[in-house]
């Protein structure tokens, strides 16, 4: 436990966070922040209640919970209310006993964790991981299509919701109006099997504040996202869309995108990891989707096919990762839920969009 506090000293010394205003009463802001875990899910939302929310803890170690704690701190929380986990893999859940060792925590919410590894690779290093994260401490909920996580509402502000809508290759039911007015069937291209089982069962959430909409959807693949948008479309039209699994081929089915029509995408890839070209080539194409932005610049596709640099939080490769800057993109939802902005403050870009979703 000694080892691990002084590493994550380390790393709160190391990260800055300039700009980052604290959300809550005093300006009724959501925001959120997306924290560099490499190519890994860190998204911690903080509403304007000063209630937290963590989709996913990054890989194991020290690194990943020392960034997603000193993004925290930036943001004014003392604890992280909920900790949602989409699914068993070690860049989503792994660091989830080094950040509940040094940050409080209140309630996990999770789907049943497998006894063995989920993607039966007889991975040793999951097992150890899967034990260490049975050993934590903290209240246990379950997660299922239909779970909303129980966020209060500001008095006379806007409704604010946040539901799980997949999980487990189940998805919510279809209200009656969605039954009214399905969806144009799309051909769902063929693609390769997964070859990570458990990104099937990945969870999907939905963020609502007002009218403002933004969808996570973890790992969720390819062959499943259509799903969400038919025969029905479950999910609606979103303002912000997370790119799944971090901008891989292997997910972001246009189905999926063009079914949202976001008119923002933000893709939590690495230098290496995520940001292939098949995913890229999509959301410039998506003619609802005025803007992207990367965690990282893309290094596996050509320069060209990235989102334009300023749009980028990190634009060199570190080695070792641990020596990243680590810089975060920011997004701050006004108080009526009826624009946001997204910011990186570390390259001083900041552009405001409406609200568009119903």
């Amino acid at each position: 436990m000694k080892k691990i506090t002084i590493a994550l000293l380390g790393l709160f010394a190391a990260i800055s966070f300039p700009g980052a205003a604290r959300a809550g009463a005093k300006d009724k802001t959501l925001d959120v922040y997306w924290v560099d875990s490499e190519g890994g899910g860190s998204t911690l939302i903080v509403t304007p209640n000063d209630e937290s929310v963590l989709i996913d803890a990054g890989n194991p170690g020290t690194r990943d919970p020392g960034r997603i704690i000193a993004a925290a701190k930036a943001a004014g929380l003392t604890k992280i209310d909920y900790l949602l986990i989409t699914h068993w893999h070690s860049d989503h859940f792994g660091g989830v006993a080094e950040l509940t060792a040094e940050f409080p925590v209140g309630t996990i919410y999770q789907r049943a964790l497998p006894d063995t590894d989920p993607d039966l690779r007889n991975d040793a290093t999951w097992v150890l991981r899967s034990k260490a994260f049975r050993a934590v401490t903290v209240k246990r909920e379950s997660l299922a299509p239909g779970v909303a996580i129980p966020l209060q509402t500001v008095n006379g502000g806007p409704a604010l919701t946040l539901r799980c809508l997949a999980a487990d290759q189940k998805f919510i039911a279809p209200t009656a109006e969605q039954r009214a007015h399905p969806t144009a069937a799309g051909t769902v291209v063929a693609h390769p099997p997964e070859s990570d089982p458990d990104n099937n069962n990945s969870a999907v959430f939905l963020l609502a504040f007002g009218d403002f909409r933004f969808f996570d959807g973890g790992d969720l693949t390819w062959a499943l996202e259509p799903n969400l948008v038919q025969p029905y479309n479950l999910v609606g039209k979103v303002d912000v869309y997370q790119t799944d699994h971090h901008g891989l081929d292997r997910s972001n089915n246009p189905l999926l995108i063009h079914g949202l029509a976001p008119t923002v995408a933000v893709m939590n890839n690495g230098p290496r990891k995520g940001g292939q070209i098949g995913a890229l080539t999509t959301l410039k194409a998506t003619p609802s989707i005025e803007a992207f932005y990367q965690m990282h610049k893309s290094l596996s596709v050509p320069a060209e096919a990235n989102t334009p640099d300023d749009h980028i939080a990190n634009l060199a490769e570190a080695r070792p990762p641990d020596k990243c800057t680590a810089n975060y993109i920011k997004m701050s939802v006004a108080a009526g839920g009826r624009s946001y902005t997204i910011s990186i403050p570390a390259n001083g870009h900041s552009h405001t969009y409406r609200t568009t979703a119903k």
